[in-house]
Parts: C-alpha cells; structure tokens; sequence
C-alpha cells in the first residue's frame, strides 16, 4: 500500500491536523486516501485516543470501506474498525474507526451534539455534495466552535474533484494538502452521443463487444439506471454467448449486499466480467482487475419543484468531475482505457461540478433537522451552499401540514409530535404515517407501507400502480411471477425495523380488519395530504390533487375505477401538464372526516359559476383544493358578495363594465391633466384614473354599487359614468370643461370634438375652417398645443401639425397647389391669414 499516491503526504497531513481544527485533502481518485488515511491518523498524539468517524455517501461503500480497513489490521469487522448503516450496525466498545453513511452523522450529532469521545470526522468523497454531507459538516462546525473547547473537534474534508479551495475558505482558511497524480494513467477516448429519442442500450452494447475484443482485463459500465441495466444485461445474454468467459454483473443501491459484494468482486481466475453500474461506482469503489471503463455520460437525479411540491427524476448530463471521476475506475490497479459515449467538443461544454444536492432536493427533512438542532434561520450555521429560501419554505409548510412544526414568537418550534418524527430515521412524510398509524391501531400496516415505499417497487415491470398489489406480497409472495424478492427482503427486514422502533405493543384499532390492504389509502392519507386526488368527471385517466396539481395514467389501471385515490409514487418530466402516477391506493374520502379529520377544513364560499354567469354561495367541505361535500348558503355577507364580485371584474377585465365612448374620453382628460402635473414636476389634485388603478382598488368605488349585481347581465345596468364622476370632487369637474374641454369652437363657429384618445390630443378640421387663425389652438391654461390633424374637402388629412404659424408660412403653398388641382371649385386663397374661414366651398359674399 506504500506505493499509493496518497502515501506521500500523510506525514503532512498528520502535522496540518496536529496544529490546525481543520484540513482539506485533495487526493485524485485510486490515491488510496479512503483505506489509508483513517488508518495512518490512528494513533496520532493530537487524536489522544479519541474516535474516527469515517464519513461515505453510500452503504456499499461504508460497509467495503470497513471490512477493506479492517483486513488491513488482520482483525474481522466490529473491532478496531466497524460501521453504521441502515439496517446493520458492526461495532464494540474497542472500535475506534466508525465507518458511517452521512445520514447515521446527523443522528449522532442529534443525540449528543458534543459527539463525546470522537476526535475526528473525515468527509470522504465530499465533492458529491450530498444534502447529508452538507449538513452533517454544518453541524461539526457549529460543535467545533461552541461545544469542543476542552477536547477539540476536528474536521478532515477528502475529495478527489471538488473545488477544494472554496472548502478551505468554509472551514475558516483551512489548509489544503494535495496528493498529485492517479496512480496509473488512463487513455480517453471519445465517440458519438446517443443521439435524443434513441435507446441507449445498443451502442452500450455494441461498446462492450468492441472493448472485449480488443482491450484486456474487466469492464466497468456506467449507466444513469437500474432500469437500463436490467435491459442491457438482457441484450449481453445472447451477444455475449461467444464469450464464455465473460460474466455481466449489476450493481446498484438496490441490490442486495451479496450480490453488489459478486459485483466488485475480482474475476476468477481466466474469466472477465462486465460490471453495469449505476453512479453508485463512480467513488470509493475499487473493483478488481477492471481496467476498461465505457461511460455513457448519462446520470439520473431526483430534483424537487417548489412551484408543484413534488420530487422528479431526471436523466442528465454528467459533469465534468464526474466523468474524471468515472474515468479513473479504469486506472485503479493498472494501466487503462475510458471510452466515453461523446465527442471531445461535447465534454468541453459540460458542467464543472455537479450541482450540489441542496439546491436541488426536497428540504423537508432538512427543516425538520433544523428545527430539532434549534436553528430557525439557517444562515446561522456555515454553507457552501445555503438552502433555497422557496424549497426550506416549502419544507417547512408540509411540517406544519403534519403538525410537526408551529410558528413561534421566536421562530420555527419544534412540536412534541416534530420530536417524534424526528426520532424516526426516515422522511418526515412516513415517520408521519408510523406514529399517527400506530395511534389508529394500524401500526403494523404503517410498517409495511413504509418499507415498501423506502425501496424500489416490489413488482418489477408491472404496470400496476395500486400499493395494495405490494401489501399482499408481505403474506403471499408465489403468486407473483414479477416480484423482486431481493427488493421483498430488504423491505420486510425494513418493516421489522419500523415496527422495532415505534414499539410492538399497537393501540387498540378500533377499525375493522385493520390488517386488510383497504387501509392502505387511509395511511397513505397521512403521509401525503398533498397528494390525495380526485378524478376528473365520472370516467377517465386524469386526476386533480389536493395541492392543486393535477396526476394521470398513461396506460389503463384498475385503479382508474376509483374515484378517490391517495398517489405515493409520481413521475414525469417537469415540462409535462400531467405528473405520471406510478404507486397509489385507494380511498374512500368519508374515512377521512371520521378517522382523520384534521385534513377536511370547512369554508364558506361565493365564486363565480363562468357557465352560468351567476354567483354562487356554498359551504365547503374540502381537503386542499379538492371539494369534499358542498351545499348552499342561504343568506350571503354583503362585504364578502362584494369583494368576490370584484374579484370576477378583476379576472375578466374593466372591459365587463358598460363604457360608452364618451366615458373613456373623459378619464383619458382626467388623465392628461394629472401626467401634464407631474411631468412638470408638481402634485397634481387630478385622481389616478388609469385602468390599473381603477383595477385595484374596485373594493373602494365599485363595490358600494354592487349590492343588485348577481349574474353577469347585470354589470350592464351599472350607472358607470355616475359612479366614476364621483370620483372627481368640486371643483374639478368645472375645471375639467375649462382646462381639458371636450370640445373646441373653430374660426367658422364649428365645435368640433376633441380626441384624447392620442397624445397629445386631436382636433380633426377642414383645412378651411382655419383661415385666419395664426394661434394653434391650445388646452390646460395654455400649457399643451392640440396637434390640427388639417383636413381636405372630402375630410382627408393634407397636414399634421401642432405649428399652426409655421403651416401657413411654409408648406401651405405646396398644399394649396395640390387642392386647387383637385378640388377647384373650392376657395384656396394666396394669403390664409387674411382669408375668411368657411364651411362651404367659396366664402359667401358680402
């Protein structure tokens, strides 16, 4: 193991943690920093006997993280070096290095923040930026600095591809040690990207074949699922039938241990394998004897949407950390080759870094654990990056839906049922349904819905989306041909958990047959409030839930019959109108008011009926959005007609009031007047008429006369022009006709209407009716000039102007030359100014 890069600076590394609270190691990968590093920091002065903890992002890698340290001791795992993961724990009172998933950290810190007895905490692998990773270095932070004074803390951050100076700068100017070099090169090679809409499986397969038959040595394929695994390993059976010494192995979080153990395992002797994994052996893992890595780029996470409240998965690119990541599984043990399933050009325009789990993931557990560490405002603890506002508002809102958190007079608190879920190491949403399901006397039920909604779907391939399919599995498991029974075992071995830790004694039910799977809606009810759903009209596929979102099949299901579902699992793209439901039971909504009655809420309403164009007032029995129960109320609250009332002009629009012409001229002089105020830089005594001004404040002017109105007809027969003039207080509405008139007498005698529709306003007049005015005629105490829209004999425009003056001494010859060839007959004199204006063709004579 000398011979290991990160070999080379564990002397520093010693001397870096001895003088300093935190330190930043930069190891690349097959460096040896995880099976080296515990080890050689052991028995250090500075550690004084105290624990390690060993931080991995994932079970597998914990677990072979353990037994590779303690074969390295010669001693069996649970003595000096043993592990917590979910499900298992291998430690005794002598061990001293605790290899432990990020989430087990949480629950220690939780316990005794102090972690008494634990000198240092290694963050392995923390360039994958996981939520738990976040979060638990959070909170070592916060201990270091307030709780550690006597016997420090100290913190080591290990990471092959992270921005490790940003960490430095996080753990307070922390200094970083650098392990230079992987241990064996590795040559890239590039191909083309599977191209949008195509299977991935075939060139990955054809990539396979290709590598077996000119590199040496085992492959190690990345694919973003287990979904495509499973299809590839089905298209290798037959391709790789000439190869009789080639062995397929998947590897995934959900397979079980013995099978992802035959995965990374080495070959036997003369035989090669071809491993298919997930993201899951990107780090920490070293698989013997593979030295061919094919990388199809792709990966799929789960991202959460405030905006809908719900979690989806998606398929994306890889960054480039990742692929650097991916690439050095093929150099662990020698010399090897990366055959990357896109060009050259492509991988330049990929991201850096992954994006950090946080930004991304559904925050309610993250609130729950702020609200038990005592934090209400998360910029209390440090961040590379801080939480989303929108995503922990939207965390703490589902809290407060379970009643788990309550807001306080300082802040978010924690409630005695918050403690509860807390206790329970699971989202808030099942720790939920356990404790009130263990209250209902249906604990054992809960149990088991939980552990099937913690693994992947029991039925693999079936398009069946009811749950209660999977409870019935738990008592008789032959029947069905599509089980997974390794995802069934994991699952019992969970509900045995669940059941250990809410207790075996269960209330006393006092429903009937509280072990048949028609529960399960019920207890599903608990867990998701938001996502209890109600089809849309008598027949169909199409779903709205209580959220306000709306869910669908996609293909038929007996569920579909079901008027009332509760939806566990959803899926989709985010672009899709419709999330797609892949897990649910269902419900009968009268269950609800009787055995939970917290969910159903009573309201009393008036909407507006667009079908009928009425207004109708009802009481309300909903859950969410959704309409439990509704009858009609026989009197109606005059402010709360009114307010609805104004709430359909609002929607609909100012256009729903009966405007005239006339009227609309005379808020647009209103109007005039008020911006020639302000513009010149004074306040103005003329009101904000404006459509937008009027629009929000309906409840002030409109809504006093709304008392007759309840069908839309009747918005017709409103008084508006009487309405709006009471806006306008005396003075004003004498002021009005003097400074902005509706209309104005030309030199013929004519009054001729003012247009304010355009700005500035519009006089239209016969080009002859305006000999011998010198003045553009002008409004608002002289302060705006009309613009003369000057018209011909047949009441076309021959000029615009607001330079009446300027007309008459410049291009008036050029139109008066033009109009005495086209209309004759009609008088076009020399001099305008001393000219007598007329209506008629000819000036009469005297």
């Amino acid at each position: 193991m000398n011979d290991l890069p990160v070999h080379a600076v564990l002397g520093e590394l010693d001397q870096q943690l001895a003088s300093h609270p935190n330190v930043v190691l930069q190891a690349p990968p097959g460096a040896g920093k995880t099976t080296l590093v515990p080890l050689a920091l052991l028995n250090s002065p500075w550690l004084a006997g105290q624990k390690i903890i060993l931080l991995e992002p994932r079970r597998l890698a914990a677990r072979a993280a353990a037994e590779r340290l303690a074969q390295m001791l010669g001693e069996p795992v649970g003595q000096t070096v043993g592990y917590r993961i979910r499900l298992e724990t291998r430690v005794s009172a002598v061990t001293r290095i605790e290899v432990v998933t990020e989430g087990i950290l949480q629950r220690l810190l939780q316990a005794d923040p102090e972690l008494p007895g634990v000198g240092l905490v290694i963050f392995d692998e923390f360039h994958e930026r996981s939520l738990d990773a976040d979060l638990g270095l959070a909170l070592c932070l916060q201990t270091q600095q307030y709780l550690r004074d006597e016997s420090p803390l100290k913190l080591l951050v290990m990471s092959a591809t992270l921005d490790a100076a940003a960490v430095s700068r996080l753990l307070d100017d922390a200094p970083l040690v650098s392990s230079e070099g992987r241990q064996h090169p590795v040559q890239i090679q590039h191909g083309a990207a599977v191209a949008p809409g195509q299977s991935l499986e075939p060139q990955l397969e054809q990539a396979v074949l290709q590598a077996l038959a000119t590199d040496s040595g085992s492959l190690l394929v990345f694919l973003p699922g287990a979904a495509e695994i499973r299809r590839l390993q089905t298209r290798l059976q037959d391709s790789l039938a000439v190869w009789p010494t080639v062995d397929v192995a998947p590897l995934y979080g959900e397979l079980d241990f013995a099978a992802q153990r035959q995965a990374i395992s080495p070959a036997e002797p003369g035989r090669r394998k071809v491993v298919l994994a997930t993201p899951i052996a990107e780090t920490s893992l070293t698989i013997e004897g593979v030295r061919v890595v094919i990388d199809s780029g792709l990966c799929r996470e789960p991202a959460f949407d405030p905006v809908s409240g719900m979690t989806r998965l998606h398929t994306r690119r890889i960054s480039r950390a990742a692929a650097e990541q991916r690439a050095g599984r093929a150099g662990r043990t020698e010399p090897g080759v990366c055959y990357r399933l896109w060009s050259a050009d492509q991988h330049a325009q990929l991201a850096a870094q992954s994006q950090a789990e946080i930004l991304q993931a559904d925050l309610a557990p993250l609130a729950l654990q702020l609200a038990q560490w005592g934090i209400d405002d998360p910029a209390e603890l440090a961040w590379l990056d801080a939480p989303p506002a929108a995503a922990l508002q939207q965390g703490r809102d589902l809290l407060v839906q379970l009643g788990a958190l309550r807001a306080g007079e300082h802040g978010w608190q924690l409630t005695e049922h918050g403690s509860a879920l807390a206790a329970l190491p699971m989202h808030p949403r099942l720790a939920h349904m356990l404790v009130r399901g263990q209250q209902l006397g249906l604990g054992r039920q809960a149990c088991r819905l939980a552990a099937i909604l913690g693994e992947r779907d029991l039925l693999r391939g079936v398009d069946d989306a009811d749950i209660s399919r999977r409870l019935a599995v738990f008592e008789q498991s032959r029947n069905e041909p599509a089980l997974d029974r390794g995802a069934l075992q994991r699952a019992r071995k969970l509900a045995e958990q669940w059941q250990r830790l809410i207790g075996r004694v269960a209330a006393e039910s006092s429903l009937p047959d509280p072990d048949s799977e028609r529960w399960a809606g019920l207890l599903l009810a608990l867990a998701y409030p938001d996502r209890i759903a109600q089809r849309r009209g008598e027949k169909g596929s199409d779903y709205r839930l209580a959220n306000g979102r709306s869910a669908s099949f996609l293909q038929v299901d007996s569920l579909q019959q079901q008027a009332w579902l509760v939806i566990a699992r959803l899926g989709g793209h985010a672009t899709q109108r419709n999330a797609r439901v892949f897990m649910a039971a269902a419900l009968d909504p009268q269950w609800l008011e009787q055995y939970l009655p917290e969910l159903v809420h009573e309201e009393q309403t008036l909407e507006w009926d667009p079908r009928s164009e009425t207004l109708i007032a009802e009481r309300q029995r909903r859950i969410g959005s959704l309409i439990l129960s509704r009858e009609p109320l026989p009197g109606i609250d005059p402010a709360q007609r009114s307010r609805a009332l104004c709430g359909v002009v609002r929607r609909q629009g100012l256009a729903l009031l009966p405007w005239t012409p006339a009227l609309r001229q005379w808020q647009a002089r209103i109007l005039l007047l008020r911006q020639q105020d302000l513009q010149e830089g004074r306040e103005s005594a003329w009101p904000d008429l404006s459509d937008n001004c009027l629009l929000d404040t309906l409840e002030d002017w409109l809504a006093p006369w709304l008392d007759k109105v309840s069908r839309l007809a009747h918005f017709a027969a409103l008084d508006l022009a009487g309405i709006l003039s009471g806006m306008l207080p005396w003075p004003l509405p004498q002021q009005l006709d003097e400074q902005a008139p509706s209309h104005w007498a030309v030199p013929t005698g004519s009054r001729l209407r003012i247009d304010y529709s355009e700005q500035p306003p519009v006089l239209a007049v016969r080009l002859q009716e305006m000999f011998g005015s010198r003045e553009t005629p002008r409004i608002a105490n002289g302060r705006i000039a009309l613009k003369l829209h000057l018209l011909s004999p047949a009441r076309r425009p021959v000029q615009v102007t607001q330079d009446l003056a300027g007309f008459w001494s410049g291009s008036y010859a050029e139109v008066r030359k033009d109009m005495r060839g086209r209309y004759p007959k009609h008088y076009w004199p020399e001099n305008p100014l001393e000219a007598e204006p007329t209506t008629r063709a000819k000036p009469r004579k005297s």
